[in-house]
Parts: structure tokens; C-alpha cells; sequence
């Protein structure tokens, strides 16, 4: 790619595209009800009881580490977009992070209450302080991080173990109802029940942060030493990277799905997030690798899959937040008030529906506009000001297959080529 002109690293785009379905998942099963995401329970039909499981052990806790992880890569290019275009990066940045807590608070009070946008903020800001590390300080401090937040859960998940008993069914039952009634309610029941959910979600945000932020150093080191730009295409290097990495992540996955899915009971939780905080990445890794390596031996459907991929990936925002509102509207009170009723395979089957149907708008939306509408609006809020949306039409080949095209001369609009990060959740 040429450096000249600065173009999006299109690989970067398909990554997100592919990562948007196993955020929906993740979201989808615990939005559905409180037991969905593990299966339904002891009672649930077998085919949910293993649905619940493999999506433990496959896709909870890697997908959020592939965001984060382009969150980070993403913020090294916003801030050569702004030494580009001879612009301040601290204004930039400081407008670009407040736009994203404000979304994120209106997206968790409105829709969902688990959002991350809202600590993806906060992060942002520790991330401008931290980035002046070099790519070793920057990986080790990232390790650091993961080991100090999973010996943390380990201890205590230890002590739940040997210390409480496990909490029955029945026991949990009647809490399960109340919630189950007040997202089933009206419009005020389901903002309350939202409000009143915040302290918990805040509190998650808080203990798993440090893995986010070390997601986000991985980015920031990667991004500085250009991994994606020197080894995206690089299919020896792919395939060796992911056959090593795909062990270790399958095996803490099956671990983190034993201690949440069963045999094991849940006070075993905690345990399972431990060993998941240090493997989770491996697995997240190993898919990364393996999809870039699969879309470059596709042969002649290279170009169809891959601009599929990145064109949802250029306006991941807007899908996420999309999601986040069919989910509200179809299981609270929203709309039908299904939360609680449809069991883990009937939602894994409207994932994959809703996500086809993500990915067809997102290639209408390429061959019509550059950015999302979220995406327009962060960004209008990070400049300061208005710019326009339209893009020739025509202009729909993902970056990573075509030539890269002419530098502008204007530097606003060589910066404007850089890729941008977007947020997400687990």
C-alpha cells in the first residue's frame, strides 16, 4: 500500500465486519434472558444446553479482545490523521472520546445496560497517556494487566468455592421472574429496570477495564510496529501464527465453558473467567489469522467476501448500536417482550439472520456513502465541525484488493483515508 495517500488497511475493516457477529451473539443470548447465554439451565432442552456451552468456549470473551485490540491499532491512525492534516491530536482525541461516553450512556440506558462504549471512553483517555510506550514497554504492560486481573478472579473465585455453597434454581427462580416481568413491561418498566441494572454493569466494566486496556495496548504496539500492513498478507506467517495459538485458546475456551456451562456449578464462575482473561486472546488470535488466511485462498471469491466484510466493518458502530436496538425491541417491552422466552438455538438461528441481513445493508452503504451514520456523527463531533458523507458512486472495492488510489492534495482529505477505530462489546 502506498503510504502517500495514507488508505484504510483493509484488513483491519474485515476483521470488524467478522467481528461484529460474535459481538451480536454474545449480546443477543445475554439480552434474551439471564440464563440463555449458558444454556438455559439444568432444564433447558440438550440442543440449548450445548449451543450454551460451545458459545462459552468458542466466541464469549474473544470478540470484545478482537475490538478492543482494533481500538487500540485504530487510535495509532487517528493520531497520524491528525499530524497529517496538521491538526492537534489532544482536541481531537478529548472531542472523539467524550462523543463515544455520551453514545455509550444513552446506548446503555436506552438499549442495553452491559455496554462498553462508555469504558472504552475512559480507556481512551489512559490510552493517550500511554502512548509514548514503545511496542516491548507497550506488550508487557499489557501482560502485566491480564495476569494481575486473572489471579485476582482466580483467588476469589477460589474462595467461592471452598467457602459458599451453590445456588440452586429454585433459589434463583424467583429473582428470574421479577426481571423477567420488568423487561416485559411498558417503556418506563424496561428504562427502570435499565437504571437499576447500571451499578452492576458499571461495576463489570470496571473489573474486566484492565483487559480491555491491555487489548488495547496489543492494538497500539501492533499499529506501531505495522503488523497488519507488513504480515495481513503473509499467509506463511498466518498460518503458522494461528495453528500456534489455536491450543491454547481452545483449550482455556473449553475450560471457562465447564465452569460456566457445566458439569461444573457456578461457583466454579470465576475460575473459568481467570483461565478465559489469559486464553481468550490466543483463541481471538488464531481466529484473526485464520480468516485472513482463508479469504486469500478463496480464489475468486476473494474480492465478494472480503468487501463484504469490511464494508460492515467501516461502519461497525452503526451496526452495533443497530443490534443493540432490534435486540431491545424484540425481547423487552419494546416490542414482543420475549425476554425469557425463546431458548438458545432460536436466538443463535435470529443472530444469523440479523447479522446476513447487517452485512447486505453495509454493502449497499459502501457503494452509496463513506461512513455509517454513527460513524458521520463521531466524527463530526472529533473535527469540530460538518463534513460530507457522499463518495462517488462506484466506489466499492475493499481496500486490501484494489490499487491504492491518488493522494488528494488536500491533507484534511488524505487524513480523512485513515482507518477508524469503533467501539463494541462482549
Amino acid at each position: 500500500m502506498s503510504r502517500a495517500g495514507a488508505p484504510r488497511v483493509g484488513e483491519l475493516d474485515v476483521l470488524r465486519g467478522f467481528a461484529l457477529f460474535g459481538i451480536l451473539v454474545v449480546n443477543a443470548l445475554l439480552v434474551a434472558g439471564p440464563s440463555t447465554v449458558f444454556g438455559g439451565g439444568p432444564g433447558a432442552p440438550a440442543p440449548d444446553r450445548v449451543a450454551g456451552w460451545l458459545v462459552t468456549a468458542l466466541v464469549t470473551a474473544k470478540f470484545y479482545v478482537l475490538f478492543s485490540f482494533l481500538f487500540g491499532y485504530s487510535f495509532v491512525f487517528q493520531a497520524r490523521a491528525a499530524r497529517r492534516a496538521g491538526a492537534a491530536f489532544a482536541p481531537r482525541h478529548l472531542r472523539r472520546t467524550a462523543g463515544l461516553f455520551v453514545l455509550g450512556a444513552l446506548h446503555a440506558v436506552l438499549l442495553y445496560p452491559g455496554d462498553v462504549l462508555t469504558t472504552y471512553a475512559v480507556l481512551a483517555l489512559v490510552l493517550y497517556g500511554l502512548r509514548g510506550l514503545t511496542v516491548r514497554a507497550a506488550l508487557r504492560l499489557a501482560a502485566t494487566l491480564l495476569l494481575l486481573l486473572s489471579a485476582l478472579l482466580l483467588g476469589y473465585g477460589l474462595l467461592t468455592v471452598a467457602l459458599t455453597e451453590p445456588v440452586t434454581a429454585t433459589a434463583y427462580a424467583p429473582r428470574a421472574a421479577e426481571r423477567a416481568a420488568a423487561y416485559r413491561g411498558d417503556a418506563a418498566s424496561v428504562l427502570g429496570t435499565h437504571v437499576r441494572d447500571l451499578p452492576a454493569a458499571l461495576g463489570t466494566g470496571l473489573l474486566y477495564a484492565p483487559a480491555m486496556l491491555a487489548a488495547f495496548l496489543g492494538g497500539l504496539a501492533a499499529a506501531k510496529s505495522r503488523l497488519a500492513e507488513r504480515r495481513g498478507r503473509d499467509r506463511v506467517w498466518l498460518r503458522r501464527t494461528a495453528l500456534r495459538t489455536l491450543p491454547l485458546g481452545l483449550g482455556g475456551g473449553a475450560v471457562a465453558a465447564c465452569c460456566a456451562s457445566g458439569p461444573l456449578d457456578g461457583r466454579w464462575f470465576l475460575v473459568g473467567q481467570a483461565v478465559s482473561v489469559l486464553t481468550a486472546p490466543a483463541l481471538a488470535t488464531s481466529y484473526a489469522c485464520g480468516l485472513l488466511l482463508l479469504l486469500r485462498r478463496a480464489g475468486d471469491r476473494v474480492p465478494a467476501a472480503a468487501g463484504v466484510l469490511a464494508a460492515a466493518g467501516r461502519v461497525a458502530l452503526s451496526h452495533y448500536l443497530t443490534q443493540s436496538l432490534v435486540l431491545a425491541w424484540v425481547f423487552s417491552g419494546y416490542g414482543p417482550g420475549l425476554h425469557d422466552r425463546v431458548g438458545t438455538v432460536a436466538v443463535l438461528a435470529g443472530c444469523v439472520l440479523l447479522y446476513a441481513v447487517q452485512l447486505a445493508l453495509g454493502a449497499w452503504l459502501a457503494a452509496r456513502t463513506r461512513y455509517g451514520p454513527a460513524e458521520h456523527l463521531l466524527r463530526a463531533v472529533t473535527r469540530g465541525r460538518r463534513r460530507p458523507r457522499a463518495v462517488p458512486r462506484g466506489v466499492t472495492t475493499p481496500a486490501w484488493t484494489a490499487a491504492p488510489p491518488a493522494a488528494p492534495a488536500d491533507p484534511e482529505q488524505r487524513a480523512d483515508r485513515t482507518g477508524d477505530g469503533v467501539r463494541p462489546a462482549p
